[in-house]
Parts: structure tokens; sequence; C-alpha cells
């Protein structure tokens, strides 16, 4: 898997944002729907590219509002930011950002923002955008994507994870082709 991955940088002029479903470690449901698989194969996979890699996590404002609590940890997702950071760094991968989606100046948002840059972790901002994914005339626009921070990124594959489903990954990978091309720099998703 790791060479395919090389492959498909490549094959993107050397920008690649790789989509993995699920967890990249803690994966224990699929540890136990998939005879073989363990908790953290995505992430053990990962190591071999962790000279390439990058990791830019994603948490949703309305989650941070919110509240929202993992159910298989018992932390909340603000609180879940910090601890994969630590693990994800701990392994060697380079963590060089936060984003902050679906954000609105939401004062939950600014104060774990604060937060965040008091310990030295860049955070950008992603904003909500009337229609997604539908309205794509908006989307694809500088009122859509167009408005979102551009998320400074350094190596070749960049990792989107986030503390669980609807956070934005999706949308902030889509956000950063979008602003690569209004460059004219090359990238790719997979």
């Amino acid at each position: 898997q790791s060479e395919h991955i090389k492959e498909r940088i490549a094959k993107f002029g050397n920008k690649l944002y790789l989509e993995l479903g699920g967890k990249l470690f803690d994966d224990h449901h699929a540890s136990r729907v998939l005879p073989g698989f363990q908790p953290d194969s995505k992430l053990r996979m990962l190591s071999q590219l962790s000279d390439h890699a990058e990791i830019v996590i994603v948490i949703s404002a309305p989650d941070i509002e919110k509240n929202k609590v993992r159910n298989d940890l018992g932390i909340t997702y603000d609180e879940d930011v910090l601890r994969l950071r630590t693990e994800f760094t701990n392994r060697g991968f380079l963590v060089s950002s936060v984003v902050i989606t679906h954000y609105n100046g939401q004062s939950s948002a600014d104060a774990f923002r604060r937060r965040l840059e008091r310990i030295g972790i860049t955070t950008y901002c992603h904003y909500t955008i009337e229609g997604y994914p539908t309205n794509v005339a908006l989307i694809d626009s500088e009122e859509g994507f167009g408005r979102n921070d551009y998320i400074e990124t350094t190596r070749p594959l960049v990792v989107v994870p986030a503390p669980g489903p609807g956070s934005g990954k999706m949308a902030t990978r889509l956000s950063q082709l979008y602003h690569h091309h209004q460059r004219g720099v090359r990238a790719g998703y997979a």
C-alpha cells in the first residue's frame, strides 16, 4: 500500500491529500469485524511514509460548542484533538496544524483556537458554505472555498483525520485542492 501511495503522490505533482476510512489507530470496530486487522494497521502502514507525510487535524466548531463526546473514550472532541496530536507526534508524524471547520464566530471555537495557539499549534478556520455540498457554483468560488483559510503544508502527503464523523475532513481536502488550483499548483485527492 505504501508503494501505491507513493505512485499516487507522483501522479499528482508531489502533493496528495489522502483519505483513509475510519480511525487511523484505536480502530477496534474494524479489528472486531475484519480477521487479522489490528486497531493500528492503517497507522503502521502510514508510518512507512512518515518522512513524506504530515497530519492536519480537523474539528467542527459545532462539535466544540456542543461539547460533543467520543463515546468510546469518554472525552470531548476538543480534548481528543490534543490526544490525537500527541499520539501522532509520539509515533513520528509531523502534525502541522488544526483546522476548525463550520466556523461562524462561535465563542467556544474562538476559545479553543486561543488555547491551541498558546501551546504553539497553528490553527486555521473554514467556514460554513450555504448549500454545501450541492451548490457547486458557490462552493467553487471566492465566497465558498476561497473564503477558507489556506492551510500551509510542507510535505507531499497530507492526511486529514478528525475525532469523529461530520467534522469536515472531505471539505477540508477539497478546499485545499481549490486553493492549490488557484495558485497554479497541481495536487490530488485519493
